[in-house]
């Protein structure tokens, strides 16, 4: 049952990020079992349980070791995440409902991070098919979770003949997310049913937001 992060979380992520050495890690790799993975792996199972019926939507729990194909100076990552998503693409391909912890904190919400070209030009087809349905959606998940979608503009905003849809059309990714600093509710266990709540408001439109692509 999770029980709550504890400042000891925090100091430990600090502590990885300065100290990014094995020598290091294995003198400390006890807090990180206690202080980091443990209570990730217990709220990600918390969060989880309530996403079970979802068909096809699965929990990843990332390791706190990086590929040192990608990072070969750079032993370890100095977050842990979960994310709810589909299998098949890269994660960050896809939208996905997630939940990080961080040396300056937290944050959770919806994201689909780097779509590809082909599913970015599918998903706008779909806004514009389903206009009024996903207008809806994002209306009630902002109102129920409080967050925003939100995302980084494009130079040259797409074409778009739906007004309505022109702040959408105009984002090459999407995201919300509430970011948040080490605060009480990080070190309690109300976090998972708050986290829980966020991510469910989120779910319908990260379904919608599931397209088929070519590549």
């Amino acid at each position: 049952m999770f029980q709550g992060f504890s400042p000891e979380t925090i100091d430990f992520l600090w502590s990885i990020r300065f100290n990014n050495n094995r020598d290091w890690f294995t003198a400390h790799k006890q807090e990180y079992q206690t202080y980091l993975y443990e209570p990730m792996k217990a709220l990600s199972a918390e969060v989880g349980a309530a996403f079970a019926d979802v068909d096809g939507l699965r929990m990843h729990l990332s390791r706190i070791y990086r590929d040192m194909r990608m990072h070969p100076t750079t032993f370890y990552k100095d977050s842990l995440w979960f994310c709810l998503r589909r299998d098949g693409h890269p994660w960050l391909e896809r939208p996905c409902l997630c939940f990080e912890v961080r040396p300056e904190g937290y944050r959770y919400g919806f994201l689909l991070a780097y779509p590809k070209a082909a599913a970015a030009d599918a998903l706008r087809i779909k806004m514009t098919d389903h206009a009024d349905e996903f207008l809806a959606l994002v209306h009630k998940a902002e109102k129920e979770s409080g967050i925003k979608l939100d995302g980084d503009p494009y130079k040259r905003p797409k074409k778009c003949a739906d007004p309505r849809l022109a702040p959408y059309f105009g984002l090459k990714n999407f995201m919300a997310i509430r970011d948040c600093p080490p605060d009480a509710l990080l070190y309690s266990p109300a976090l998972a049913d708050e986290v829980r709540r966020v991510l469910l408001a989120w779910l319908p439109v990260s379904e919608f937001f599931q397209v088929a692509d070519d590549s």
